[in-house]
């Protein structure tokens, strides 16, 4: 059982899904290793409150499965993992993550378009809120994250996540893009680290 890998909950960023690359990557990934059934990738609600608390309760069922339990969030999923990895202890992956999306977002208030689906989601004050109500601003348990970040990051600035998760590890390359160049080539340095005691 050891030579399984670790479960893993992976959470997909802003207007993306499981079928984003890198959900897909990872999937196939744990597929190879015959352990389908350790990973979930919800689609994620629109709403903060709503996506968070399905994230948390996806986590809590893998933890009972499983014991042990990984977070791979990217991007706005990377923001959400670094709340489950505070509130639960567990260790966490995150993948140019946003930092501060409240901020962020307030450039997008209106309609915004899912790359996916077309559908058409209202982006409201509300929404902000959400976000601010679970922003970590001080990291607990630096020990628990692994941070990936790319230079060539067009979304978003690079510099700002390495300053919130300065102490924990880093993996920075330069160049690349916000969906993060390579990623799966990395999967067994993230297994390496999700398994150490």
């Amino acid at each position: 059982m050891s030579s399984q890998p670790i479960a893993c909950l992976y959470l997909h960023g802003f207007l993306s899904s499981p079928l984003s690359g890198k959900a897909q990557e990872v999937l196939a990934y744990y597929r190879e290793q015959g352990a389908e059934d350790r990973i979930r990738i919800p689609a994620l609600p629109f709403e903060p409150e709503t996506a968070i608390a399905l994230a948390a309760t996806q986590l809590q069922e893998l933890q009972q499965q499983f014991g042990d339990v990984l977070v791979i969030g990217s991007s706005l999923g990377g923001f959400y993992a670094t709340w489950l990895a505070d509130q639960f202890a567990i260790k966490a992956v995150l993948v140019n993550p946003a930092v501060r999306p409240h901020e962020l977002f307030r450039h997008y208030l209106g309609p915004v378009t899912h790359y996916y689906t077309n559908d058409v989601h209202l982006l409201e004050e509300r929404h902000l809120q959400q976000l601010s109500a679970i922003a970590v601003t001080s990291i607990r348990y630096p020990q628990n994250l692994l941070v990936m970040l790319q230079t060539g990051d067009e979304t978003l600035d690079y510099r700002h996540a390495e300053e919130l998760y300065q102490g924990c590890a880093l993996v920075l390359e330069e160049g690349g893009s916000h969906t993060f160049d390579g990623f799966i080539d990395h999967m067994a340095a993230i297994q390496a680290f999700a398994t150490r005691a």
